[in-house]
């Protein structure tokens, strides 16, 4: 369920509004100047907030300001209901980054629909900045000083470049991805050359040989473990 913050110092237009909301489903909270909003918003962070401009202690334009600029505020869906009619009043508003602007006296169900409308814009930037944050981090594969770009094809350690070739890119960011597991020499040639190798690992003892050479020799470190009898793994 939603929480609705209302900010008006208009008693008779906030009854309106909560009794409406409340009405719609929503849970609300009301207040009459800005003193009160900004004591409760630090208490706990609403998912919509209605907001006069002209209130007693601090004009709305300026709150608009102040929430915008707070990181735990930014994405709140902030609109502006208020009295003021001019076409330079909205575009500031809208300007400052209310996310819509109604005007009094207002028709409840137009001013349900744009809340309605605005949770919803939210919730899809929500979940847009979502999938952003877990596609950039499946992107990266790490251990220690150790960092592959999954995207760029690139490989550093303590921010030296590492130059490897396709195939040692891959053998590596799969050990990567099942570091902590025993790795068998066939399961890699399936998962990685993407072949049933019937016969000589070899192959895959080069390629580890390779990438020690070039990862674990270069930086001094230990890398890659032998698990003898098994395969490989990175611990």
């Amino acid at each position: 369920m939603a929480l609705i913050y209302i900010v008006e110092d208009d008693q008779n237009i906030r009854e309106i509004q909560r009794f409406a909301l409340q009405n719609s489903g929503y849970q609300v909270e009301e207040f009459a100047c800005a003193r009160d909003f900004y004591r409760q918003i630090r208490k706990r962070t609403p998912d919509c907030v209605l907001l006069d401009i002209m209130l007693p202690d601090e004009d709305g334009l300026e709150i608009l300001e102040k929430l915008r600029a707070d990181p735990e505020m930014r994405r709140v869906p902030v609109m502006m209901v208020t009295a003021r009619t001019t076409e330079l009043d909205k575009v500031k508003g809208l300007d400052i980054g209310a996310d819509d602007y109604m005007t009094k006296p207002f028709a409840i169900e137009e001013l349900l629909a744009r809340i309605r409308a605005a949770l919803k814009r939210n919730s899809r930037i929500e979940e847009s900045a979502l999938k952003s944050v877990q596609s950039q981090s499946r992107e990266f594969l790490k251990e220690g000083k150790l960092s592959v770009n999954l995207a760029a094809y690139s490989v550093e350690y303590d921010g030296e470049e590492i130059s490897l070739t396709k195939k040692e890119f891959e053998l590596l960011a799969y050990l990567l991805r099942h570091k902590g597991e025993a790795v068998t020499r066939d399961r890699l040639l399936t998962e990685v050359w993407e072949y049933e190798y019937m016969g000589d690992t070899n192959v895959v003892d080069v390629y580890i040989r390779y990438l020690r050479q070039k990862i674990d020799d270069r930086f001094q470190i230990k890398l890659i473990t032998t698990v003898r009898g098994v395969g490989y793994m990175i611990r």
